[in-house]
């Protein structure tokens, strides 16, 4: 296996890109101490691939990966044919999981929270 330095980010891709853009603009930023290495940044995947295509693909995403970053919006509980998937290769492959509230709560929300990873070894942390 191949050097393990990335971070799997997870998160409602149509709810949520807002704020992993902002996490890529972070990482741009000079004046912001932030940095990470992206594992979306190693394939491309298009709204027109299958879903065992995509699959593939996030898995390979996965191989290069040493922690995950969960983006915890308003609707991420109730996704899981990607994000619930993804939470479980996480678990599966023993990643460290930093649970990150959208809505500035510091801890646990468990009215966000996928069930997946309520009680899950994860940090609970806020988006700021």
């Amino acid at each position: 296996m191949g050097y393990r330095n990335k971070t799997y980010v997870i998160f409602d891709g149509d709810k949520d890109m807002w704020a992993y853009a902002y996490m890529k603009g972070w990482k741009q930023n000079e004046n912001i101490d932030f940095n990470f290495h992206d594992a979306h940044d190693l394939n491309t995947i298009t709204n027109r691939s299958s879903e065992e295509n995509t699959k593939r693909k996030l898995r390979e995403r996965f191989s290069g990966a040493k922690q995950a970053v969960v983006l915890i919006g308003e609707s991420t509980k109730n996704l899981y044919r990607f994000v619930r998937w993804e939470i479980d290769v996480c678990q599966q492959l023993d990643l460290p999981v930093v649970a990150v509230n959208l809505n500035k709560k510091r801890r646990y929300d468990p009215d966000r929270c996928p069930p997946i990873l309520r009680d899950a070894d994860a940090v609970h942390v806020s988006f700021n």
